[in-house]
């Protein structure tokens, strides 16, 4: 067998001591000068594939972002970044799996603003605790829903649909994608503001809701900014407002909410997050590649396309920051209005 560090033969003790305490010296000054890379040797990340849980189906808004974001994840990394479709339960499913999943940057969730900030306070007995078992990683687009009337509707911008239905109260219905959703809560927001009142008609999904408003089964709706667009250009639909606090790059054209004098500052997102106990060097790294990747031109095409606002650039903890902020205004309207899922 071979010894690396052999002992001094007795006729040469001095020398062979002076050798083997040179060599130890030498061990110890490799470790010293690169200690970055003894570690990442040592706990190599990531070190097998990335599964990324998207808490909706193939195709929905989340599972849009997340592919490409994987894809060029992966080319970074050098592991690929599965996505796992794991709709249901408004977003409880799949943020299940990852807040109990084990914190080594193997398991990770992409996901929508409403499964983490709305489901906090309107699902009580969810099976894990969104602020507590899941880290904010990076933020991903910051947008709004449109509130869109049927081309008949008679109001042409948000503070003549404010009169006209105050002057008519409970008279219309209006549709979101289901209780609790983001174009259910912004409505009741808006409702608070106002004192207008219309029934709540809750659906399962966007494209429900826009064939229904083609056949003037409902004439007012809070919808999405992507799958809505090309019927607005068609003039199928009329889009009167979009809430958050930017202007869709695609429909530059409709005002906010804040800009037609009805204050309302929170943004639609999507976002990456890790179980409780990831490292904060796995954070940081993930933070740092995925606002790369969406700086660049192919994903901003695709925030074009999309109708996606971009935000400025967040780290983890002004993304967390984020996430608070969102559970306080959400959370706030959910008890004003008493808004139960039962």
């Amino acid at each position: 067998m071979t010894r690396l560090l052999s002992l001094p033969d007795d006729d040469d003790t001095d020398a062979g001591r002076r050798r083997l305490l040179k060599s130890m010296a030498m061990l110890g000054l490799a470790a010293a000068v690169n200690p970055i890379r003894a570690t990442r040797a040592a706990n190599p990340w990531p070190s097998r594939p990335v599964r990324l849980v998207v808490p909706g189906s193939a195709g929905s808004g989340p599972d849009l972002f997340a592919r490409p974001i994987a894809d060029q994840l992966g080319k970074v990394l050098g592991q690929s970044f599965v996505i796992d479709n794991k709709p249901g339960a408004t977003g409880i499913i799949g943020n299940d799996i990852v807040a109990k999943a084990a914190p080594d940057g193997h398991t990770l969730l992409f996901t929508y603003a409403a499964t983490v900030v709305i489901n906090q306070t309107l699902q009580p007995k969810m099976p894990y605790d969104g602020l507590r078992d899941l880290i904010p990683v990076v933020q991903v687009g910051g947008g709004g829903n449109f509130l869109a009337v049927t081309p008949d509707f008679p109001a042409r911008d948000l503070k003549s649909f404010v009169e006209h239905v105050r002057s008519r109260p409970d008279a219309y219905d209006y549709a979101s994608w289901g209780i609790g959703s983001g174009g259910h809560l912004t409505m009741e927001a808006l409702k608070m503001q106002t004192g207008i009142r219309l029934r709540h008609v809750p659906y399962k999904t966007v494209p429900q809701i826009l064939n229904d408003m083609q056949g003037g089964i409902v004439r007012v709706a809070f919808v999405d900014t992507s799958s809505s667009v090309p019927l607005i250009r068609a003039g199928k639909l009329r889009a009167l407002a979009i809430s958050g606090t930017r202007r869709g790059p695609a429909t530059p054209e409709v005002r906010t909410m804040t800009e037609q004098g009805y204050p309302f500052e929170t943004n639609s997102w999507y976002g990456m997050f890790a179980p409780a106990g990831t490292s904060a060097a796995i954070v940081q790294r993930l933070n740092a590649e995925v606002n790369r990747i969406l700086a660049s031109p192919a994903m901003r095409e695709r925030f074009l396309l999309l109708n996606m606002a971009m935000p400025p650039v967040k780290t983890p903890e002004q993304f967390a920051q984020t996430v608070r902020d969102d559970v306080s205004v959400w959370g706030n309207v959910i008890r004003t209005n008493h808004i139960t899922v039962d």
